[in-house]
């Protein structure tokens, strides 16, 4: 089985830099592929540098840390030496496709290849990874500082191998794995989370309740630690409204259009938490 030693990160949004930085916490060499290398250094600085004021984090480990991450602002650069890539640019099926031709091109041939893609399957890129058996879906949870979970999907064409490895780098991060054996859209979280949503979008439609006292019915009633509108807001509602127009354009069925209200913040680009505005107004937190 390989071991996993250096991690290479494609994308510095906010999930990427925080799948980055849990790697190297933990002791894993990583390398960050981003434009935008001084900024999510800071970040990455000032969020470890919060951790050792509360007493979560040694100055030894917030230097070692940090210490281990190394940026790069093209593929052939940051894939240098890596063991596992980890890709987490925007979910487009056409930027995703040219990172992994450059992958193919760059990285090593035995390198394990994934995308952190919450819908889109590591299939679709079978035909550009010589040896396909090394690629699969590495799926992280928003904040991935915190969130324990990750889905390892495996595809028909994922190596058992590459599964075992997979498990045994996210016990290495102190998270915990599921395995899916099927490459189902949604996979098994979303799945259950676009349930409740698709309940929660409904009954706001509908006029039922207002998206305020939907999100505390399911916060305060079912014990859930936020409503379908305020995780809207922290995952991204552009990630929402792609993901839901993506199948909507595959499938034609008006079921799956995505809502009215979920375009226009789209098209406004109230995004949410990380535009300081979505479904609720977070300027001034």
């Amino acid at each position: 089985m390989k071991e996993i030693k250096t991690v290479c990160v494609a994308g510095a949004g906010s999930m990427g830099r925080q799948i980055a930085l849990n790697a190297a916490l933990h002791g894993y060499r990583a390398r960050v592929k981003t434009s935008k290398a001084e900024k999510n250094a800071e970040w990455c600085k000032s969020f470890m540098n919060k951790g050792l004021a509360k007493g979560k984090y040694t100055e030894k480990q917030v230097t070692e840390t940090l210490g281990r991450m190394v940026y790069a602002d093209n593929t052939e650069e940051a894939v240098k030496g890596a063991d596992l890539i980890i890709e987490s640019v925007i979910e487009d099926e056409s930027v995703k496709r040219t990172f992994f031709e450059e992958v193919n091109r760059y990285a090593s041939k035995d390198a394990i290849v994934t995308t952190n893609s919450s819908y889109i399957a590591s299939s679709k890129f079978i035909d550009l990874i010589d040896n396909p058996g090394r690629l699969a879906n590495l799926h992280y949870f928003n904040p991935a500082m915190y969130m324990t979970l990750v889905e390892i999907v495996r595809g028909t064409h994922t190596a058992d191998e590459t599964v075992e490895t997979l498990k045994a780098f996210v016990d290495g991060i102190s998270k915990q794995y599921i395995i899916v054996n099927k490459e189902i859209e949604g996979f098994v979280v979303n799945r259950l989370l676009r349930a409740i949503q698709n309940e929660g979008f409904f009954l706001y439609k509908e006029g039922v309740a207002s998206f305020e006292d939907i999100d505390t019915g399911a916060e305060k009633g079912l014990n859930h630690p936020m409503g379908p509108f305020r995780l809207v807001d922290l995952t991204g509602i552009d990630i929402c409204y792609m993901n839901r127009k993506a199948k909507f354009d595959r499938t034609g069925d008006p079921a799956d259009e995505p809502p009215a209200f979920l375009k226009e913040k789209y098209e406004k680009g109230e995004l949410g938490r990380k535009t300081g505005k979505g479904w609720y107004d977070y300027s001034e937190k």
